[in-house]
């Protein structure tokens, strides 16, 4: 499986920005795909993930703004980005996890916010 990452970029505060994941190869046993981030000296968090039945989560601090979507026959999962606050700034990373436990990550793409 190959991740395939876009969008992201630099908003100010209050704005929105959308990131967009397209996922190739073979999506059998699929469990979810996610959006993970990474702030410099942070540890990378897990920020909103989808299954293919539609089920959602997302982490307290993006609830409300943040918004996971997917699209099965596509194999893509878009994560769009609203009321965003400096604290949001990080590198972006697309996952696919699936049943068998096989992880995979896309490239990282960079969010910044300013105040």
């Amino acid at each position: 499986v190959q991740l395939q990452a876009c969008g992201g970029g630099l908003a100010q505060a209050g704005g929105s920005l959308r990131l967009s994941c397209a996922a190739s190869g073979n999506m059998d046993n699929l469990d979810a795909m996610s959006w993970y981030r990474q702030a410099p000296g942070e540890q990378r968090e897990l920020v909103a993930s989808i299954t293919p039945g539609g089920r959602t989560y997302y982490v307290d601090s993006v609830k409300g703004r943040f918004t996971i979507s997917g699209d099965n026959a596509k194999n893509t999962v878009s994560l769009q980005m609203n009321s965003l606050k400096p604290d949001d700034t990080a590198v972006y990373y697309c996952h696919l996890h699936k049943l068998t436990g096989s992880t995979y990550w896309g490239q990282g793409t960079q969010v910044t916010v300013s105040s």
